[in-house]
């Protein structure tokens, strides 16, 4: 990289030399102009200086050559000044650094006679002329002696992501996804007991009771004995009714004198048997659930190997810009990665410190990286506000079309002490806005738990890249595993793209959400159970678009089942429709406020209410 670059400043000091040859009407733009480009870049500044006055003497009267030396250790003093008072110098200031010596030389020399007499019109369009050619050579000079080193980069201090990573994530999303499809093909739920295990039952029972009885041979020993049609009806009979029917019992009191010790014997049997096949069920449902969690494992490394594709090496225009804009602002790069989501939005990452060891705003690079990739561009989440002197990593993203502001309000149950509701606000990456809202059922501490551990197990799946909906399924596996009586709660749940608008509801037991669009108010509903019920789940999805403007509210079911009124959320509307703030946080306060009105005051259940309002930037 080193010999590289050597060879790149040899080249451009050749070219100091070569510009002084090209004269125009008897001036020499490209000498100030090519100067000041290049004066701002690293390279060395003196060499630059002596090639150039060494280019002037070979090809450039002697009178010119004093003008355009003074031109150019005018143009370096000033550019040297700005750097030390701002730290930074853009390419604006050099190059009216340049123009304005050359028009004030050339208007000094017509005064003085130095040089040749010419119309002051020439010097003014000269003064322009150079000043255009530092904007124009500047990036460009940039951009050569910057291009073919990131590949070298990238050897020498950190591997990108390659081809060949991706073929290894999609080589375990398959090894997953074989253990997930061995531990769904295993055998499957039981209902009921089969004819070998009632055998099994039967066995065990003539065990224990029979064997040591005079007359086991005579009951037992031809197969058209009736106890064995007696013992299979007495098994039904248990299974169905969990003891022996009355007409069971008798007939076998006929035939056996221990009749009473046989039915007590066979309830403990079967219990037994409920109890191992509930168990077996229960070791199955728990494959399922492993199944569900091997094949959520297989798409987060599949969603991994195709997240991000490196286009670095496709736009290295763009990236060279990149680097050029940070460049006139004080920041040294390096390692710089560009990379496209699925949904086509870019994201930028460097490591950059400052030149001069001031502290340059986040906000100013992110305005540098958005000039030069040509869209908006925000810093990513956990960045810095503030860059110095020592490196730092950057993320930059592509910059939503919307944005959003979240309200909630709240109220807890008359004498609880807290509330059995729990919510959360969640921006991903990617230019998503999650809103989650879970009731636990009844109130009090157990409620507050429940549905907590239903918000923060979310948003770990959410933040850790799982989809929404194999997130909520893996909630629900976890309560389900865990197996407490009681673990039940609702899921409300609104996840807003913040680059297209689109919105998508996911609702498990959750109570209506409605949608303010203007005057129109739309209300989504859902009829399935909670989560933590079931193993397999009922998750009903709604999607929407939002347009500037639009309000989403997340009710609780103790907003609505209160209103006492045959159509709550026809009443619900009514009360959207009331309300005129653009508030989110007001919004939710007023709707409480109402539901109060209703309610004489009092709060029967736990009452949340959570609005966001998104808008175009």
């Amino acid at each position: 990289m080193m010999n590289k670059s050597k060879w790149k400043e040899i080249v451009l000091y050749v070219l100091a030399i070569i510009v002084a040859k090209a004269e125009f009407v008897g001036c020499y733009p490209l000498i100030p102009g090519f100067f000041a480009a290049a004066f701002m870049e690293e390279v060395n500044r003196t060499l630059l200086l002596v090639f150039s006055i060494f280019g002037m003497a070979l090809f450039v009267p002697v009178q010119a050559m004093a003008k355009y030396t003074m031109v150019m250790l005018v143009t370096g003093v000033v550019v040297k000044l700005v750097e030390w008072a701002y730290k930074s110098c853009r390419t604006y200031v050099g190059a009216a650094a340049a123009g304005i010596s050359v028009l004030l030389l050339t208007a000094a020399g017509e005064v003085l006679q130095v040089s040749r007499r010419s119309a002051v019109w020439m010097g003014v369009l000269e003064a322009v002329l150079v000043s255009a050619m530092v904007v124009i050579l500047s990036p460009l000079l940039h951009r050569m002696l910057e291009e073919n080193l990131l590949p070298l980069r990238w050897k020498n201090d950190v591997e990108p992501r390659t081809p060949e990573h991706g073929e290894k994530l999609q080589t375990y999303a398959k090894s997953f996804s074989g253990l997930s499809q061995i531990f769904s093909h295993m055998e499957r739920f039981k209902g009921s007991f089969e004819p070998e295990e009632m055998g099994k039952m039967q066995e065990e029972l003539t065990g224990k009771i029979c064997m040591d009885c005079e007359q086991c041979a005579i009951c037992w020993q031809e197969e058209s004995s009736p106890m064995y049609e007696i013992f299979y009806r007495l098994f039904h009979s248990i299974e169905k009714r969990g003891t022996a029917e009355e007409e069971v019992h008798q007939e076998l009191a006929g035939y056996c004198p221990y009749s009473d010790s046989i039915v007590e014997e066979a309830v403990g049997v079967f219990e037994k048997a409920k109890l191992n096949l509930a168990w077996y069920n229960r070791l199955l449902e728990n494959r399922g659930i492993i199944a569900e969690q091997l094949d959520a494992m297989a798409y987060i490394m599949e969603d991994c190997a195709r997240e991000y594709r490196d286009i670095s090496q496709q736009e290295a225009r763009l990236l060279a810009a990149v680097k050029y804009r940070l460049k006139e602002r004080g920041i040294q790069t390096r390692e710089v990665h560009l990379y496209q989501r699925q949904n086509g939005r870019m994201s930028l990452q460097v490591r950059a410190a400052s030149k001069w060891g001031n502290c340059v705003p986040l906000k100013e690079l992110a305005k540098a990286v958005g000039q030069g990739l040509k869209r908006d561009m925000v810093p990513g989440k956990y960045t810095r506000t503030l860059i110095g002197k020592e490196e730092s990593f950057l993320t930059f993203e592509e910059d939503t079309l919307f944005h959003t502001l979240q309200g909630v309000a709240r109220l807890t149950k008359d004498h609880a002490q807290v509330s059995g509701d729990s919510f959360s606000f969640l921006n991903l990456e990617g230019g998503e806005c999650v809103m989650a809202l879970s009731d636990g059922m009844g109130s009090g501490i157990n409620a507050c738990k429940e549905s907590e551990m239903v918000i923060e197990l979310i948003e770990k799946f959410l933040e850790s890249g799982f989809q929404k909906e194999t997130a909520i399924r893996m909630m629900n596996s976890a309560m389900v595993i865990q197996g407490e009586d009681g673990i039940f709660s609702t899921v409300d749940m609104a996840a807003m793209d913040l680059y297209t608008g689109m919105c998508e509801f996911y609702k498990i037991g959750a109570s209506a959400t409605f949608i303010k669009h203007g005057e129109e108010i739309e209300c989504i509903s859902s009829a399935n159970l909670p989560a933590g019920i079931f193993h397999q789940i009922e998750i009903e999805k709604t999607s929407r678009q939002l347009q500037d403007g639009d309000f989403v509210v997340l009710l609780t079911d103790g907003v609505l089942d209160y209103l006492k009124v045959p159509m709550p959320e026809d009443t619900m509307r009514e009360i959207l429709d009331t309300i005129e703030t653009n508030n989110p946080g007001q919004m939710a306060k007023q709707i409480l406020e109402r539901i109060l009105l209703f309610t004489a005051g009092k709060v029967p259940d736990d009452m949340t209410v959570l609005v966001a309002g998104i808008w175009k930037k």
